[in-house]
Parts: C-alpha cells; sequence; structure tokens
C-alpha cells in the first residue's frame, strides 16, 4: 500500500516521518485492509466526508484513489451534488472545481 501514498506522504516523511509512518502502516495499512468494507466503499466514505467537512487539501489524492478503487466519475459527481444538500452548496461548488482538475488531469 506504500506506493499508493508515496506522493502524499514524501512532504509529510520530511518534516514528520513519525506522521508518515502511522499514515503508510496504520492509516492505508491496517484501516484501509479491514475486511468490512470493500476499498471502494472505503473510497465513497472518504470523498463523501473529506467534502462535508471542506477538506480540500486531501480531496485530489482521494478522488484519485476512488477512481483506482473503481468508483466512477458519475458516481463522484453524484456524491457531491447529493452532499449540497447535507453540506453545504459551498463544499459541493468548490469538490466540482477540485474534480473538475482530477477528470482532466487523469483524462476521464
Amino acid at each position: 500500500m506504500a506506493d499508493q501514498t508515496n506522493d502524499a506522504v514524501n512532504p509529510m516523511r520530511e518534516v514528520a516521518p513519525g506522521l508518515a509512518d502511522y499514515t503508510e502502516g496504520v492509516l492505508f495499512g491496517d484501516l484501509w485492509a479491514r475486511p468490512g468494507l470493500s476499498p471502494r466503499d472505503r473510497s465513497l466514505v472518504t470523498v463523501t466526508t473529506l467534502v462535508a467537512l471542506y477538506r480540500f487539501n486531501e480531496l485530489p489524492f482521494h478522488i484519485n484513489r476512488a477512481l483506482d478503487n473503481g468508483v466512477t466519475r458519475d458516481e463522484l459527481a453524484e456524491v457531491i451534488t447529493h452532499l449540497a444538500f447535507y453540506s453545504g452548496w459551498p463544499t459541493a461548488a468548490t469538490a466540482v472545481s477540485v474534480a473538475h482538475r482530477v477528470f482532466a488531469e487523469r483524462g476521464v
């Protein structure tokens, strides 16, 4: 799992190597590997939470991860649309901008 997190973790490792170890080992190693939810479902939950909590620094990484885990562009758009009514229009509108950049970079 460390290969998937390297882009996000390398700057972290330079500043806080212990946090990088927890991110790679516990968060992406243990938590994401638990059998109770599929990686696809975990991605949906994670993207939803990041949008709702206005955590847009982390959102590009997790939109990419969601796409890698089988979540479609249309499903991500539906999640964002749905959240406009629960987390607010500004969070959804900002998420659309982030998703647009990720989709363009990936060519999807």
